[in-house]
């Protein structure tokens, strides 16, 4: 696992910056803040999707995948480090393959909705493709990792 914080707050005030992993302290509103922002807040709504799951694998799956949520945080709070390897984004595709497997191809788009549980999958689907929008931007101003 990536580092982990061990307090809610930091006491260096507010003045418009935040720290990074290495201690660089870069203004809230950067690029590299908001992808860790919006995947803190995909990990957040993966969080709330199980605990609306009464499904024990797929809990398991996604708490394993708020882990790996942590992990790129980590990544993108300390340029020049690397957490996620190679297998695992293997693995990671090789599941959603086996998912894609289960159901019939798409015709058309999914209406989000449906139960609360899936409500809350597609609003976690939504996020994640922003956390994607939102990594590239930084990405194309500065490595990500």
């Amino acid at each position: 696992m990536g580092n982990r914080l061990s307090k809610l707050y930091t006491r260096t005030g507010d003045d418009g910056t935040s720290g990074l992993s290495g201690g660089q302290r870069i203004a809230k509103n950067h690029e590299r803040m908001n992808a860790m922002g919006t995947v803190d807040e995909l990990n957040s709504t993966i969080g709330m999707m199980i605990s609306k799951l009464d499904d024990e694998e797929l809990s398991t799956l996604m708490t394993a995948i708020q882990h790996d949520l942590f992990n790129i945080g980590g990544e993108i709070s300390m340029p020049g480090h690397s957490f996620i390897k190679a297998d695992k984004i293997a693995g990671l595709e090789n599941q959603i393959d086996a998912f894609n497997g289960l159901v019939e191809p798409l015709k058309d788009f999914i209406l989000p909705g449906g139960s609360e549980a899936a409500a809350v999958c597609h609003v976690a689907r939504a996020i994640a493709r922003r956390a994607e929008r939102d990594v590239v931007t930084l990405h194309q101003a500065e490595p990500v990792c």
